[in-house]
């Protein structure tokens, strides 16, 4: 027989006061399917943002090609600010497949030394089919861990090449790895996640790569100044670290309170969270409106009988989408 599940009161007490347990299980609560679940998560989420200050806290996005070095990234910089006396959690987005939709949900292996600091904590997700790779409950996880008092919230997306603008509209700094001598200096100038980008980061730095790292800055610096001056007004910087060797990471966190301090002063930190606000409230209700309709009675009954006609040939599917959503009596 299964436990019942602790209150709402439980959980946002318990939330408050950094157990890890609760706060896993609230994470879980917020991914789960289940409407009673999801009813739930929705109660201690307003409780917790009633009073939880979080424009306290700095939302890092890191992102960057695969086999760039994100996770050894990640932890190389969350055990820098363990050590600064920060509590930073990182919610690393898993990449699904596509056949089974499992995940790895490896990242506690790969961060073994950030995963046993008691100043931190890491929570894989299932990436599933969001954009960009970035879960879709991901905002609410932030605010969860944010309301248990960890101050920097590191969001390592997947990185597989599609739009990663779900990360930048939830974080406050985006963070783009790349790699020394990849070939893709100036090609990479061309991706709109470049001119997203706050801060460009050459990783692996070290050997007989330290060369090949510095040009491929100086590639990006030149090309960072033909981009259009952000509405933040920050310059993006170009840097350079080796997050296996541990050097670099210093200047990098350097760069990141000098970003937060620059917008907190100009006011831009507390609009992009309003921003953020705004998005989160917009995506809710377009996931909102896809559930319902494909929930919807006339459209489960018409479903099968368009998609066959498409498949067919018989019909467009705009023509079929056309029809499907002529069916939906909003009222009903």
């Amino acid at each position: 027989m299964r436990r019942p599940l602790p209150s709402v009161e439980q959980f946002v007490k318990g939330i408050r006061a950094s157990d890890r347990v609760l706060l896993g299980q609230a994470i879980t609560l917020v991914e789960s399917a289940r409407e009673d679940h999801q009813v739930l998560a929705r109660e201690i989420i307003a409780h917790l943002l009633a009073d939880t200050p979080a424009i306290n806290t700095l939302r890092i996005a890191v992102t960057g090609a695969p086999g760039v070095g994100k996770s050894t990234f990640v932890e190389a910089l969350g055990m820098y600010l363990v050590e600064q006396g920060k509590h930073p959690a990182v919610l690393a987005i898993d990449p699904s497949s596509a056949v089974s939709g499992g995940s790895i949900l490896g990242d506690k292996t790969r961060m073994e030394r950030l995963s046993a600091s008691e100043h931190a904590f890491i929570r894989p997700s299932p990436a599933g089919d969001s954009l960009g790779g970035v879960a879709r409950k991901t905002r609410e996880a932030i605010l969860l861990v944010e309301a248990a008092g960890f101050d920097t919230v590191i969001i390592e997306t997947v990185g597989v090449g599609q739009s990663e603008i779900a990360a930048q509209r939830m974080t406050d700094l985006f963070l783009l790895l790349l790699l020394p001598g990849a070939g893709d200096e100036l090609q990479g100038i061309k991706r709109g996640i470049v001119e997203m980008a706050d801060l460009l980061v050459v990783n692996k730095a070290d050997g007989d790569r330290i060369k090949l790292a510095n040009q491929a800055r100086g590639h990006y610096l030149n090309a960072t100044h033909l981009l259009p001056v952000k509405p933040s007004g920050w310059q993006p910087r170009v840097m350079v670290c080796s997050a296996l060797e541990n050097s670099g990471i210093t200047d990098l966190w350097d760069a990141i309170s000098a970003f937060q301090n620059d917008l907190l002063a100009n006011g831009f930190f507390a609009e992009n969270r309003r921003q953020q606000a705004r998005y989160w409230l917009e995506d809710s209700i377009e996931a909102g409106l896809k559930t319902m309709f494909y929930n919807h009675p006339a459209v489960k009954e018409k479903l099968a009988e368009v998609e066959a006609a498409v498949l067919a040939g018989q019909m467009s599917p705009t023509d079929a989408a056309a029809r499907l959503l002529g069916v939906v009596n909003w009222g009903s």
